[in-house]
């Protein structure tokens, strides 16, 4: 294929393979059943519907399943959707592999680990730095590998690291311009605010949550981490505390999900980094499919709002 799905612009047709991310069943004014599957390829994903979905049907195009398409795109309501004409799961006589339809961070994994290492290496208080260290380790593998998250952004492969990489390099900046921060507490809250989504989040590819995922939730599961790893440790002093209340706090409010209201400096600031980098990465993504001139799709985390990419800008 010499394109990426999202690279398709209305009007035009279709014929490629790509890779069900996700197969949501639902039912349709007049009774019937149909799926909403979510395609994927390494430039992004899009919509398309299958009517009369029966239950063989269902099972046929579960996700991580590849599909050869055939079908017009469409905007429809200011989203880009596909339009089936023909869908087929792929043969193994197609030669298709899963990994050729999956988006990675654009920095290799051993690049990644590299800084982050460096950032720990750079930790003055030996408390904060051996926690960090340790749950690093004992999730590293995983960490290397998910994403930030199944929707909105940094939903890829290696998604988290790369999230946890430009947040340590923002959170650099920041504390250079606002020397009374503590580097040592900020960079600890970097890496550890989303490290329990390894737990959370099913794996790398058609991301979902798990049972503990749902019921527990990333914070809570990291909060509960690093006061295990502190006792593991013997570790004792007001650092866990405060560690645990910058995980505890970072998604600002409670109507965001946040247990309580970031009630330290560096938890206010690990809120705000983490809200930046998320919300850039939306909106590069979104106007990387964007022509200068026109408008990008709605974006659902940013008020459902879009976006205008001027003819001058990159």
């Amino acid at each position: 294929m010499d394109k990426g799905i999202t690279q398709y612009e209305a009007g035009e047709s279709v014929d490629c393979f790509l890779m069900i991310r996700s197969a949501v069943k639902s039912t349709a004014v007049n009774g019937n059943p149909y799926l909403t599957l979510m395609l994927q390829d390494t430039s992004g994903e899009i919509e398309a519907k299958l009517w009369d979905a029966k239950d063989e049907t269902v099972k046929m195009y579960a996700p991580q399943t590849i599909v050869k398409v055939a079908g017009e795109i469409q905007n429809y309501r200011g989203r880009m959707q596909l339009k089936l004409r023909q869908i087929r799961p792929a043969s193994p006589q197609d030669g298709m592999d899963a990994g050729d339809f999956v988006e990675t961070a654009p920095l290799s994994q051993e690049e990644m680990a590299d800084i982050i290492t460096q950032f720990i290496f750079e930790m003055k208080n030996p408390h904060i730095q051996r926690i960090t260290r340790f749950l690093l380790k004992k999730y590293h593998h995983e960490f290397l590998e998910y994403p930030a998250a199944t929707k909105n952004h940094h939903e890829f492969v290696s998604g988290l690291a790369y999230h946890v990489v430009s947040m340590l390099q923002l959170a650099k900046s920041i504390a250079d311009l606002y020397p009374t921060l503590d580097r040592d507490l900020l960079y600890a809250g970097v890496i550890l605010h989303d490290l329990g989504k390894v737990t959370e989040l099913s794996g790398p590819i058609a991301t979902t949550y798990t049972a503990e995922g749902n019921l527990i939730g990333h914070i809570s599961i990291m909060v509960n981490e690093i006061g295990q790893t502190a006792k593991e440790l013997g570790i004792e002093g007001e650092e866990v505390m405060v560690l645990q209340h910058i995980v505890l706090s970072h998604h600002g409010k409670a109507e965001w999900g946040s247990p309580k209201p970031p009630m330290i400096k560096e938890a206010e600031m690990l809120h705000y980094i983490d809200n930046l980098d998320a919300k850039m990465n939306m909106l590069d993504r979104a106007l990387e499919r964007t022509k200068p001139g026109e408008f990008t799709e709605r974006i659902f985390p940013l008020d459902n709002r879009s976006f205008y990419k001027p003819h001058f800008s990159k």
